[in-house]
């Protein structure tokens, strides 16, 4: 009771803060509802003073969510303000397909973090594991844009192969394309954690021992699966709720009526009874996650995690291999010799003559649609979107961290139901569009991964025979968090925030994109990204810069993480 009283005290408040939208943005809902319905009215006192009548909005705020809450209570979502029809049908049929998507994605995602992996169990299982592997191929694919890589899809196997359609919903054939743009970002980013995780699991004693007997490789990998998947759950369990109403883009894309471009829509037109049925779905989605996650996650552990007989998970001091820090090196060298040509030339400069022109020595990487310099633009755009990104990355680790120590369950499945955007339309409300409020909108869900990864690793240290020992030996709360505790969970929490780097660049960007965040024409990564979409087919120098910049950024980043790991160990 006390986890279901949690969950549904954070839903209550972020319902409630979805409903004082209007006063949070200071815009009068009764124009947005004259304006959709009425467009030949004019906006007069007494036509507005009509239309809250007839919508019930003359009575204030709380009038209008209690009045909300009344007719949720008798299975009534209310009407749209924009449409006038009921909110119920339309919402629930956004949610069926959005689960159908999330479903075909969610497979997708983990059979690729499985293959991924494969090395990794293959080889811990057969007692070969001498190395560790920075794991750079799997950071490039979390690095890549979602919208991307279905725009990617589209052209190459819907418009030019003709293999799958492009746009539409209904057959099996046009979940194909979709699925794969939404699950291979989502599996790489879960096959990354599982493959840093399970050299851990095989170095335990037992798996020696399984190794000794004469026990099958497969039964010994499967055993490692098993140990390492409890602390994964959690992640799995937020990536369901991630594909089902972080697919904005992706939805927008293929022409997908689905439940998270419905939710965008209604928070652009103000439609607050339709957003308010979205986001209340959206949480009710990620309860039911999470509370599979946790039950799931005890069944694998069993009674050793009540009994502290649970031994903690340490990665064995396998080498890093030699290539590693010397490709971190050449990245970063790279990366900062684009960063400084760039800076030498000017971003702005229109050259109307040159627009969408190929590389040449006047323009070394082409120019965009405009005729800007896009090395320009790159170079001038690496310090905003790095730094920035950083930054918030670091701000979420702290809040991870926190928040997973203190066991706040509610809180972070909360967090995580809610798309940045929406996040974003509620901060640039309060504080204005620009780039402080872009930031503190991503880092306000951002957090929640690590959090739940924090979580569950927590649990799972905490449950290790050592802390019993150490209980019992007189050490105190703080000594045990220090020196018991936080070397088994913030190492690989740590990595984990890495990784995320290049995906809260991107989330700043989609932002910045919907005018939340940095206003152009400022030059920014993501920003160039969705500028030259439209133009990928006949310039596709303009995407693919700013998109290998972010995947150099995420490998650059799983480089360094393993390098400096390596080091610690010697």
């Amino acid at each position: 009771m006390k986890y279901l009283a949690g969950r549904l005290g954070a839903l209550l408040a972020v319902v409630a803060v979805i409903g004082l939208l209007p006063r949070l943005t200071r815009t009068d809902p009764a124009l947005t509802i004259l304006h959709a319905r009425y467009a030949d009215r004019p906006p007069t006192p007494a036509v507005l003073d009509a239309v809250r009548a007839e919508t019930g909005l003359d009575g204030g705020p709380l009038h209008v969510l209690g009045g909300w809450a009344s007719g949720l209570l008798h299975g009534d979502l209310g009407e749209s303000w924009v449409s006038g029809q009921p909110v119920g049908p339309d919402v629930t049929s956004a949610l069926g397909v959005s689960l159908t998507l999330m479903g075909t994605s969610l497979a997708v995602a983990v059979l690729l973090a499985l293959a991924l992996a494969a090395g990794t169990l293959r080889r811990g299982a057969r007692r070969t594991l001498v190395t560790t592997r920075a794991g750079v191929g799997a950071a490039v694919l979390a690095a890549l844009p979602e919208f991307l890589l279905a725009a990617v899809l589209a052209t190459v196997l819907a418009v030019q192969l003709g293999w799958f359609p492009a746009l539409g919903w209904g057959g099996p054939e046009q979940l194909v394309l979709p699925a794969l743009a939404m699950g291979v970002p989502a599996g790489a980013l879960l096959g990354r954690l599982l493959d840093d995780a399970l050299p851990a699991a095989f170095a335990e004693p037992w798996a020696r021992a399984a190794t000794a007997h004469g026990m099958p490789a497969r039964r010994i990998a499967g055993g490692a699966l098993r140990r390492t998947l409890p602390a994964l759950l959690p992640q799995l369990g937020l990536v369901v709720v991630g594909l089902t109403g972080g697919a904005v883009a992706v939805e927008t894309l293929y022409a997908i009526p689905g439940l998270g471009g419905t939710a965008l829509a209604a928070a652009l037109a103000q439609d607050l009874p339709v957003l308010q049925a979205c986001v209340l779905l959206l949480l009710l989605l990620g309860v039911a996650a999470g509370l599979a996650a946790r039950l799931a996650s005890r069944a694998l552990l069993g009674p050793a995690r009540a009994d502290g007989a649970l031994p903690p998970l340490v990665a064995p001091p396998l080498p890093t291999r030699r290539t590693v820090a010397a490709g971190a090196l050449v990245l970063a060298a790279l990366l900062a010799a684009v960063a400084v040509a760039g800076l030498l030339r000017d971003p702005l400069y229109a050259d109307t003559a040159a627009r969408l022109a190929t590389p040449s020595a006047a323009h070394p990487l082409g120019t965009d649609s405009l005729g800007r310099d896009i090395l320009a633009r790159l170079g001038h755009g690496a310090a905003r979107t790095v730094l920035t990104a950083v930054a918030v990355s670091a701000v979420t680790l702290l809040l991870g961290l926190l928040a997973g120590a203190a066991r706040a369950g509610a809180l972070t499945e909360t967090a995580n139901a809610l798309p940045a955007v929406l996040a974003g339309l509620v901060v640039a409300g309060i504080v204005g569009p620009g780039p402080w409020g872009a930031a503190a909108a991503v880092a306000a869900v951002a957090w929640a991964p690590l959090a739940a990864h924090t979580s569950a690793l927590y649990a799972q240290e905490r449950a290790a025979p050592h802390i019993a020992v150490a209980r019992a030996l007189g050490a105190g709360r703080w000594h045990r968090l220090r020196r018991h505790i936080l070397p088994g969970v913030l190492p690989p929490v740590v990595r984990h925030a890495v990784l995320r780097v290049p995906a809260i660049a991107l989330a700043l960007a989609s932002l910045g994109f919907l005018g939340l965040g940095t206003p152009a024409p400022a030059p920014e990564w993501g920003r160039m990204l969705s500028e030259n979409m439209p133009y990928a087919e006949r310039a596709p120098w303009a995407v693919l810069a700013p998109a290998a910049g972010l995947a150099a950024l995420g490998a650059l980043a799983v480089l360094t993480s393993a390098a400096v790991r390596s080091r610690g160990r010697r």
